[in-house]
């Protein structure tokens, strides 16, 4: 008789702590006192066989273990690591149970059983966990009397669950024997193939990271077998024209020398192999290289810097690391390579709010790559990022960081974070958020601005969604009080000519002014109105032209106005219909998008049918009823990305908070008088270009 997996885990945790009482290991296992109590007969017939002393329990629930027992135990514990056996895990068996089913042909219970040295009902209930780590991949585990147990799918996923599993498989230490003896390799095979991954390398000028050098001979070998087996890719998803003619398409063919009668989707497939591998060191040569890759890679690094405020020494060598992980990351992004095993416990601490920060200087490369970067490679990334940062002594925890809540919706609260970060250029912003995810937000920050009271330990800064030139002057100064203690004063150039002049003279004091004047604007971005990336934004009244403008006496209901007031960007091809479905459905019961007295801004995400851009207006003077609101201006907004919009929209909150021009223009008489008004509003923006000096 042998124990069971849950027996001997509570045997090895009375060895250790002989100390526990019932109800921690009730607790620890899960188990009732009834089986608890059915786990420690078992464990003492096991023992009896052994003619060792039984486990016993007090009255209080404390456990009493004959010194023998541990005398014994300990002994047996020891002959077992002098025969190098090993007890796997459940994920570890699952993983050899893939690499059976993958590379041999008629599997009963009795192979699996005999293979592993468990039973028939743990082999069963492993099989169910490896269906489960398999549904991903959209593969199944069959059986069949003539064929016994085998995998069902797409034979590209069948490919790509094996190299995730040999990923996480092979990061334990000395389980490569174990795998060698279950599938029954020679390790000659397996030798032969690392020799043959050397000469790509001196072939490529590369050197793959350990780990790739671990699983990719084991892969290959496996993926080789398979071939030989009939198991042949059919209209896979590799482009022959983006991979054919690389160095690595060459360096494959040389690798595959002896493999004869291959087919070019086989080739093409180990040379994706090949381009997707992680490389710890790389001659990159610029005939080598993805086309346009390294400048978006320099973008994506120079938003980084904007969002955190560091500046990177030695930019150019990282620029060189980054492409060295994101040039293999193209590929396997692209093609789906990417492992989905999570990266556990990497980021801890500081590098927690740096992935964040990373995460939002991604744009640039997902709009070269045409996807989303997945969390795995994001967190190599933040890696890379955050290594080189520590190298050079920088810090983001010697920075403010801030965070916006605001409970009126995505586009407000994305309005009020570009508005501050603005604002406050000197702090790191980590996020915008509702309220509830702000009650579930475990970042670390050092103040919050939002227009709500909330409930928090850090300091909080209570600030309307949109701020005049007035209000953010004062909003500023209070912060920077906070922050520092002091507020700085203004520098003004007629002072610093002043000082000059009292010791040196000045030939032209008006060019000198001017170009100082030049140079404080340069170094100190403090801007309270726009930066020049705003300036080069569509204005409100750009937006909404004369087409784009309606006017009613009265409407039947709000979905009525909704598609009224959306006509014109359907007719110009803004958006497509369903956007005007999104709309209706996403504000029936949350009245975010009211954001003044008789406005509202219906609008729905881009994904919903946004074609490109745009904002149409619909006045109604008998107004509209909208979840106890009567609302008389409808905007709506169709934004195709996150920033071509945003100024408009920050020209037309300013307007909602003005009573007297909103009357002015629900009871204009005509489109002229509305225009008159939205210019007006667009125009004062334009006008505020201010820059403040604390």
């Amino acid at each position: 008789m042998n124990l069971n997996e849950r027996n001997s885990a509570i045997l090895d945790a009375l060895l250790s702590n002989p100390s526990i009482s019932s109800a921690l290991i009730e607790k620890k296992f899960g188990l009732s006192k009834r089986q608890l109590g059915y786990s420690i007969q078992k464990i003492n017939s096991w023992l009896k066989q052994l003619s060792l002393p039984l486990i016993e329990r007090t009255s209080q629930g404390q456990f009493l273990i004959d010194e023998k027992v541990f005398t014994a135990l300990n002994h047996v514990k020891e002959t077992a690591e002098q025969n190098h056996s090993s007890i796997l895990t459940v994920r570890q068996r699952t993983h050899l149970l893939l690499c059976m089913l993958i590379s041999k042909d008629y599997l009963t219970l009795d192979h699996f059983s005999i293979a592993l040295h468990i039973s028939r009902n743990t082999i069963l209930r492993d099989l169910k966990n490896l269906q489960k780590q398999l549904e991903p991949f959209q593969l199944h585990i069959r059986y069949g009397r003539k064929l016994g147990y085998y995998i069902e799918g797409n034979e590209f996923q069948l490919r790509k669950a094996l190299m995730s599993t040999l990923i996480e498989f092979l990061e334990s230490d000395n389980i490569l024997p174990e795998l060698i003896d279950v599938l029954e390799l020679k390790e000659d095979c397996l030798y032969s193939f690392r020799d043959r991954i050397e000469q790509v390398e001196k072939k490529l000028s590369i050197k793959f990271t350990d780990e790739k050098m671990k699983t990719m001979p084991l892969t290959l070998f496996l993926i080789l077998q398979r071939i030989r087996k009939g198991a042949r890719l059919t209209d896979p998803p590799i482009s022959y024209k983006e991979l054919a003619g690389t160095k690595e398409y060459q360096a494959a063919e040389e690798l595959l020398f002896d493999q004869e009668g291959l087919p070019e989707a086989e080739k093409l497939f180990i040379t994706l192999h090949l381009l997707s591998a992680n490389v710890v060191t790389t001659e990159m040569k610029e005939e080598d290289a993805i086309p346009d890759l390294y400048p978006a890679v320099d973008s994506m690094l120079s938003l980084f810097e904007k969002v955190t405020c560091i500046r990177m020494q030695e930019r150019k060598q990282l620029l060189h690391k980054l492409m060295q992980h994101i040039k293999p990351a193209y590929y396997r992004i692209k093609y789906n390579l990417t492992d989905t095993t999570p990266v556990p416990g990497v980021l801890n601490g500081e590098f927690r709010s740096l992935h964040q920060l990373v995460k939002r200087s991604l744009e640039p490369l997902e709009l070269f790559i045409e996807s989303e970067i997945p969390e795995n490679e994001q967190i190599y990334i933040t890696l890379l990022i955050g290594g080189w940062i520590r190298q050079q002594g920088e810090s983001i925890g010697e920075k403010v960081k801030a965070i916006v809540v605001c409970p009126q919706g995505v586009s407000v609260s994305k309005l009020m974070f570009h508005e501050l970060s603005g604002l406050f250029p000197e702090f790191i912003f980590l996020d915008s958020m509702s309220v509830r995810e702000f009650i579930t937000y475990d970042l670390e920050y050092d103040i919050v601005f939002s227009p709500v009271l909330l409930e928090t330990s850090r300091k909080l800064f209570i600030t309307k969604t949109v701020l005049d030139t007035h209000e953010k002057r004062l909003l500023r100064k209070q912060v920077l009080s906070y922050i520092h203690g002091f507020v700085s004063k203004e520098v003004r150039t007629s002072d610093i000519i002043q000082i000059i002049s009292n010791h040196a003279t000045v030939k032209n004091k008006e060019a000198l002014e001017k170009e100082l004047q030049a140079y404080l604007t340069q170094v100190d971005e403090h801007v309270v109105k726009t930066t020049s990336d705003e300036t080069q934004q569509q204005q409100l009244c750009d937006f909404l032209i004369n087409q784009h403008l309606k006017m009613a006496y009265q409407i039947g209901s709000w979905e009525d106005a909704v598609r009224s007031c959306a006509g014109s960007l359907l007719d110009k091809g803004n958006i497509e219909p369903r956007y005007i479905d999104a709309m209706i459905k996403s504000c029936e019961k949350d009245p975010y998008i009211v954001i003044g007295p008789g406005i509202a801004i219906p609008h729905a995400s881009p994904e919903d049918g946004v074609v490109r851009t745009g904002m149409s207006l619909l006045k109604i003077k008998n107004g509209v009823q909208y979840l106890g609101y009567r609302i008389h201006i409808l905007v709506v907004i169709a934004a195709k990305d996150k920033k071509e919009h945003i100024h408009a929209l920050m020209q037309l909150m300013k307007l909602s908070k003005s009573e007297a021009d909103l009357k002015k223009l629900i009871d204009a008489s005509g489109i002229p008088d509305m225009r008159r008004i939205i210019q007006q509003y667009s125009d004062d923006v334009v006008k505020e270009k201010e820059f403040y000096y604390g």
